[in-house]
Formats: C-alpha cells, sequence, structure tokens
C-alpha cells in the first residue's frame, strides 16, 4: 500500500495531546476515524513524528499511514482536512517511500512558545498563550538562553514519567523576541530532540530568571547536577506550539544510532 505523509495543524484547547489513549479526545484518534470512514469502515492507523501534550498546538506536526488506493494528493488532501473536525487542519500530503516513518527518521524539531505579559491579561489569548504576571527583565532571560545551546545532558529539564534513558539532546537554536504591541514574549528552541515537558520547564526557568529569582548564569551548574528540583516550574501548555518537524538524510544514521527506535520528543 502507499504510504502516505502529512503535515497538519492543530488547535490544541480540546484535546487531550496527540497520541490516543483510552479516556480523552486526541489528534490521532480523531484522524484515524476520519480515515477508516475514507476507507469504507477498513480501520486505517496514524503514526506522529511525536505526542504532544494535552492543550499544546502544533502547526506543523508531520503524521503517515498507510492507505491501500493512490489517489491524487491535492483529493487526499482536502478530502482528509474537510472530513476532519474544524479543529484539525490539513496543510500537505506527500507520498513517501515504505520504509519511511514519522516518527524514527525525525532529525530535528523546532518549537515556539508564547508568553503573555500584558496586564491585564488578553482574554483572547487565554487558550493560545501562557500569562505570566509578575515583573520580568527581559535582559536577564536573553542573557541565559545561550547557556542551552549545545549539546547537554537535559535530565534537569525532563518531567518524572519518561521512559528514555539517554537525555542527551542538542540545541541549536534558543531565542527570545518581545513583541511590544502584543506584550508578549515569543521563545523559539530548535534541536534535534526534545524531553517530555522540556521546553515548558526551560521556558518556566527562564521566566523565574527574568523574574530575578533565578541567576542567568545558573543554568551550566544545574544543568551538571540533573536534578529536576533546581530548575524552575513547569509552564503551562496552552503556550506551546510545535513548528516543524525535520527529516534529514544526511543526520539520520547518526540520530538512530544515538537514540534508536524510541520516542525521544515531546
Amino acid at each position: 500500500m502507499p504510504r502516505y505523509k502529512a503535515i497538519i495543524a492543530y488547535d490544541g484547547t480540546l484535546f487531550h495531546g496527540f497520541q490516543r489513549q483510552p479516556n480523552g479526545r486526541t489528534v490521532q484518534e480523531e484522524l484515524e476515524k476520519t480515515l477508516t470512514r475514507m476507507n469504507h469502515g477498513e480501520v486505517i492507523q496514524v503514526h506522529g513524528s511525536g505526542r504532544t501534550d494535552a492543550h499544546v498546538h502544533a502547526a506543523g506536526q508531520v503524521i503517515h499511514f498507510d492507505y491501500p488506493e493512490t489517489r491524487d494528493l491535492e483529493r487526499m488532501r482536502y478530502a482528509l482536512d474537510t472530513q476532519s473536525p474544524e479543529d484539525i487542519a490539513v496543510k500537505s500530503v506527500t507520498i513517501e517511500d515504505e520504509t519511511f516513518h514519522a516518527r524514527y527518521f525525525v532529525t530535528g524539531k523546532t518549537y515556539q512558545f508564547i508568553v503573555d505579559i500584558g496586564k491585564p491579561r488578553n482574554p483572547f489569548t487565554r487558550n493560545y498563550a501562557s500569562f505570566y504576571p509578575y515583573p520580568l527583565t527581559i535582559e536577564r532571560i536573553q542573557q541565559a538562553l545561550p547557556h542551552f545551546l549545545g549539546t547537554h545532558d537535559f535530565t534537569t529539564f525532563c518531567a518524572s514519567g519518561s521512559s528514555i534513558e539517554d537525555k542527551v539532546r542538542t540545541i541549536w537554536q534558543a531565542d527570545l523576541e518581545y513583541d511590544e504591541s502584543q506584550q508578549r514574549l515569543i521563545f523559539t528552541f530548535r534541536g534535534d530532540g526534545f524531553l517530555y515537558k522540556m521546553i515548558r520547564i526551560m521556558v518556566g526557568t527562564l521566566l523565574k530568571i527574568g523574574n530575578g529569582r533565578m541567576d542567568p548564569d545558573s543554568i551550566p551548574l544545574i544543568l551538571e547536577q540533573k536534578n529536576r528540583n533546581l530548575a524552575g516550574p513547569t509552564a503551562s501548555p496552552e503556550g506551546l506550539y510545535l513548528m516543524e518537524v525535520e527529516y534529514d538524510p544526511d543526520r539520520l544514521a547518526e540520530k538512530l544510532a544515538r537514540y534508536g527506535k524510541q520516542e525521544a520528543s515531546e
């Protein structure tokens, strides 16, 4: 059967995450319902590039599925898009080699995290930005961000409950943009993989630094200690967006050799 790859976006507000679960509405489940209907009731299984937690959004999540028919790609995209719930959009569909896997072949991801720092809180973005009402010195956050760049053991920034043993990850980009007109902070993180709730813990730590309760130069030490209790709180999920998933054949062999076929992403 042809293997289809799709790039999708979704509003995570009413989802209990991407991954199918016994209780709670999920993106994977909704997509599988749609594809099964399109396939005359025969079950179609969807594989994602990684899980996202409840209320986390995506602008560039990647999925793959096997479908027993070669269809015009725009017709397939349109059918999947229009027959799925309104909080899911299908941006593109391609046919890939049968060996392609949306999760195992990932070599990089980009996330953004949006923080509303306005007073009062913007009621129209309450589901799309984390609210932080306390004083912040943005320069302190900018001073701390470069400490995340490079290859580190991110045990300190991984929530309990993760089954991943190798917590070494490489971060290529860690930026902050201050949108003064909207009174919001936009963090961007790009790396070869992210651990469970890693970005939300990083942002919670950076906000604590910006508030003056942690030193900007403390990041290297708390990374070295590998102790979750030394980092800041976990930022709320509604500010997190999966923006892009990368597939680079030149980096794939190295990543599979390091991690194996384990789920390394948020």
